[in-house]
C-alpha cells in the first residue's frame, strides 16, 4: 500500500512517514510545500511530491494518482490568522477530498480536532472557534462523500515520546496524547478495515494501539 501524506512536514506528518517506512506493507509519499523539505524524507526512502495545498485540486489529484490511500494531517498551526485556518484546515481539506475522488482513491484518513460538533464551536473561545468551525465543516464534507473515510479526533497534542497505549472510542474524556502515538494510530487505522466510515476520539490510555483500533 502506498499512502499520500498531506502535511508530511508537520509534526504528526513526520512521525507518520517515519513509521510508514518502517513497515513491511506500507510506504509513504510525502506531500510537501517546497523541495527544501524533501531531504529528510528521501533519507527515509520515502517518495516526495511538491504541491501547494492552497493551489489547485488538479495538482493534488496528480500527486494522488499512484496511491492507495490519503492521510490529511495538514494544519495551519496556532500562530496563523483566521485566513490561513480557512485556506488550509477547511479549503485545503475539501480540495484534498475532491482530489481523492478525481484520482479514484477511496481510502481517506482525516486527522481532525478533538471535538468538532456544533456544540464545540459555540463553546470555543473567540480565537479558537474559527479553527473548530473549519474542522467541523471539513469533517462534514468528508462524511457526505462516498469515500471510505476514517476521522481521528486526537486529544491535546504533545511532543512527549509515544507510549504505544491509548484510549479510543466515539467519545472519551478530554486528555493529551503524544503526536508519535497519533501517527501510530493512523498506521493501525490504515491496516484496519473495521474503521471505515467511522470517527473516534483518542487520548493516552492503557490499551495497546492495535487492540484499541480493532475495538473501534
Amino acid at each position: 500500500m502506498k499512502v499520500l501524506v498531506v502535511g508530511a512536514n508537520g509534526q504528526i506528518g513526520k512521525h507518520l512517514v517515519t513509521l510508514l517506512q518502517s513497515t513491511n506493507t506500507i510506504t509513504g509519499k510525502a506531500m510537501i510545500r517546497s523541495q527544501e523539505q524533501a531531504s529528510n524524507f528521501e533519507k527515509l526512502g520515502a517518495e516526495t511530491v511538491v504541491v501547494d495545498l492552497e493551489g489547485e485540486i488538479d495538482a493534488i489529484a496528480k500527486a494522488a494518482e499512484d496511491v492507495d490511500a490519503i492521510v490529511f494531517t495538514a494544519g495551519s498551526g496556532p500562530h496563523t490568522g483566521k485566513d490561513k485556518t480557512i485556506m488550509v484546515d477547511l479549503d485545503g481539506a475539501v480540495k484534498t477530498i475532491e482530489a481523492a475522488k478525481k484520482a479514484n482513491v477511496t481510502r481517506f484518513i482525516m486527522v481532525s480536532s478533538f471535538d468538532t460538533r456544533r456544540e464545540a464551536i459555540q463553546a470555543a473561545s473567540e480565537s479558537f472557534a474559527p479553527y473548530v468551525a473549519a474542522k467541523h465543516y471539513a469533517d462534514e464534507w468528508l462524511k457526505a462523500s462516498d469515500l471510505d473515510y476514517t476521522i481521528i479526533h486526537p486529544g491535546r497534542l504533545t511532543n512527549q515520546q509515544g507510549t504505544g497505549h491509548v484510549e479510543a472510542a466515539i467519545q472519551v474524556d478530554r486528555n493529551e496524547i503524544p503526536r508519535e502515538d497519533v501517527a501510530a494510530v493512523i498506521v493501525s487505522v490504515l491496516q484496519s478495515l473495521n474503521t471505515v466510515k467511522k470517527e473516534f476520539q483518542v487520548v493516552t490510555g492503557s490499551t495497546p494501539i492495535e487492540e484499541a483500533v480493532k475495538e473501534i
